[in-house]
């Protein structure tokens, strides 16, 4: 009988080992164990949010994400081969957690292929890039509905996880969010008043809403509103607010619904598009300028100071004709804390006009996130004079130190502000006869979480004040003037998304830059920065000597350096030569500093996993050493 050489099966057993390590790796990474990992980066970058998985786990219809990318080309730049990977790795992470009801569709665009009429199909077109037209964006898709991210940027991946969510929970919903309007402004327009004249056009802010959102009005006089069929309540100028439409919204929250409030102490917009005064009809009453909900903002941990407005020289605008808008507040980013928050994330600046001002008072299980907010320097000013620009303003204005919210986001267990129940009607009033003697039951308490957005000025959505307006052949065209209307379309946006997405947050970048290294080289301008610059200044004195030298001469005069010329022209040389060597010492300190920290990082990447291994190794000896020798 023929014997194998012990070399000879040693090596056959490790070739099979291999094998089987390299097949059971390959058979694991085909099920959905196989693409789930830990996640130790400090802000958990590989790591889908809460409100992504339940948008996915909740899927009762199947989602396709055609995934078009052009894997295959020579061109692709370094950076978007990186992104590749990273969108690869968390498009597999969504299908694993939607349990089937997400498929992926990866298409590589080559011209004329059946990709590429996919993808014009789908509205990709594909970026320019090195005389190559690249590919890299989704389509998703459900049923009928279909939502497009035409190019997913580099630089925008910290929002890649907030639009895809979006786009899956849009397809996902079969009619468009519905949303109830609340106002007492007249936002549609109106007829022409007389034959000839033309008709007052609506606002551009709510045709833009009804070309996103089913739009219900819902009167000021509401005495319920169901939160299953609004997604959203828009409260927008409430003006004149009767205690039973309140109790409705009330109701409608602690149900669980998603109330935006646009309250404001002196609307210059109801001023402007109030019906002028008929002589034939008598007098008419008085626009209502302030909105405010009387009995709802105490009982959500809130006040809203709807008597003066709030003026702060730190953000005051110039207007026309050089005058200061006191009270007309640009806010930038420096004004909008949560720089990782969907809703202000990508808003450059914001203008509010005659702001109320927001104050958080506090309840039990609500939180509170300010969203924009005011200087330490605000203060409150009369309103009428705050809207006619009154220079007085600024000498008078007196500030606590108080930064003021502008815009908060409310969320948690509301409790109800009519502990009493609906409130009952005036004892003149009249009221149908009831028929039925059981009480209905009315909440006091949250039967689910919901959440309220307060905005403190309506004015900043009225045409002259959001948008550039014009008239060409009879058609209305109108561009945003500043981010004002962005911020409301991207709160209802985000609220009419999903449940899930209100109060989202971006995803941290995974690229982190190398701060220790940028410290070392920030430190190495500041040392050898100065002296460099005297260096050149010096430099630049001799230069012009020298000049001026050889000016004499160009004009005739013969030319003769005196020795203190020649002195002072050696000096400079052998100071050029000091500074020059001062600053290749430096740079060599700066590389060997560089050197050392990468060689201490290499080290300990390389060497942490073998000791590991070796310290549970030993650990698992000395265990074994133990048992058997209590044996």
């Amino acid at each position: 009988m023929k014997t194998t050489h012990p070399v000879t099966r040693a090596a056959l057993g490790v070739a099979a080992l291999v094998v089987i390590a390299l097949l059971a790796n390959w058979l694991v990474s085909l099920t959905p164990l196989g693409n789930r990992g830990a996640d130790f980066t400090e802000n958990k970058v590989h790591t889908l949010s809460s409100g992504t998985r339940a948008i996915l786990t909740e899927l009762d219809t199947p989602v396709v994400i055609r995934y078009y990318a052009s894997r295959s080309t020579d061109y692709m730049p370094e950076d978007l081969k990186l992104h590749m990977r990273r969108v690869d790795d968390l498009l597999k992470e969504y299908a694993s957690i939607s349990k089937g009801k997400l498929r992926i569709d990866n298409l590589d665009p080559q011209p004329d292929t059946d990709a590429e009429d996919s993808a014009n199909l789908d509205g990709i077109n594909g970026q320019r890039m090195n005389d190559q037209n690249l590919f890299f964006g989704l389509a998703i898709s459900c049923l009928d509905k279909t939502s497009v991210i035409p190019f997913m940027d580099p630089r925008d991946e910290t929002m890649l996880e907030y639009h895809i969510s979006k786009a899956v929970g849009e397809v996902s919903t079969p009619t468009k969010p519905k949303i109830g309007l609340m106002t007492a402004l007249d936002l549609k327009g109106a007829p022409a008043m007389m034959p000839g004249q033309p008709p007052t056009p609506g606002w551009v802010i709510y045709q833009q809403l009804k070309q996103s959102f089913d739009v219900v009005d819902v009167p000021l006089e509401s005495s319920t509103i169901d939160p299953k069929e609004i997604k959203v309540l828009l409260l927008f100028h409430p003006a004149g607010i009767t205690p039973d439409a309140e109790f409705a919204v009330d109701q409608y929250v602690l149900n669980g619904g998603t109330v935006v409030a646009c309250l404001d102490p002196f609307s210059v917009a109801a001023q402007m598009t109030a019906p002028q005064p008929n002589p034939m009809m008598g007098q008419q009453p008085p626009p209502a300028t302030a909105s405010t909900l009387p009995t709802l903002l105490s009982a959500w941990g809130v006040a809203f100071e709807s008597g003066q407005v709030l003026a702060d020289p730190a953000l005051a605008t110039k207007l026309g004709g050089d005058r200061l808008g006191l009270a007309v507040l640009t806010l930038g980013k420096d004004s909008m804390p949560q720089k990782d928050d969907v809703i202000t994330k990508d808003l450059g600046s914001v203008t509010l006009f005659l702001p109320g001002a927001i104050t958080i008072t506090g309840k039990d299980g609500i939180t509170a996130n300010t969203l924009i907010k005011s200087s330490t320097k605000a203060g409150f000013v009369d309103s009428v004079k705050a809207s006619q620009l009154d220079p007085s303003l600024a000498r008078t204005l007196k500030s606590n130190g108080t930064a003021y919210d502008l815009v908060t986001h409310l969320s948690g267990s509301f409790k109800t502000a009519f502990p009493d129940g609906k409130p009952k009607p005036p004892a003149d009033a009249k009221t149908p006869e009831d028929k039925d003697t059981a009480k209905p039951a009315y909440l006091k308490e949250a039967a689910a979480p919901g959440n309220v957005f307060l905005i403190g000025d309506v004015d900043a959505f009225y045409d002259r004040f959001a948008y550039n307006v014009q008239n060409f052949g009879g058609q209305q065209m109108a561009s945003p003037s500043n981010g004002n209307a962005t911020l409301l379309l991207n709160l209802l946006d985000q609220a009419t998304g999903s449940k899930h997405l209100i109060g989202s947050r971006s995803r941290s970048a995974i690229r982190r830059p190398f701060t220790v290294i940028q410290e070392m080289e920030a430190d190495f301008n500041k040392t050898v920065g100065v002296k460099i610059e005297e260096f050149q200044a010096k430099q630049r004195a001799a230069q012009q000597k020298l000049s001026e030298l050889q000016a004499q001469k160009s004009r005739g005069s013969e030319l003769y350096l005196s020795p203190a010329q020649e002195e002072e022209i050696k000096k400079l040389r052998a100071e050029q030569v000091e500074y020059s060597k001062l600053i290749r010492e430096q740079e060599k300190e700066l590389r060997r500093q560089k050197d050392k920290l990468s060689a201490k990082i290499t080290l300990l990447n390389v060497a942490s996993m073998p000791t590991l291994v070796v310290l549970i190794g030993l650990a698992l000896f000395i265990q074994r050493r133990r048992a058997t020798r209590a044996r």
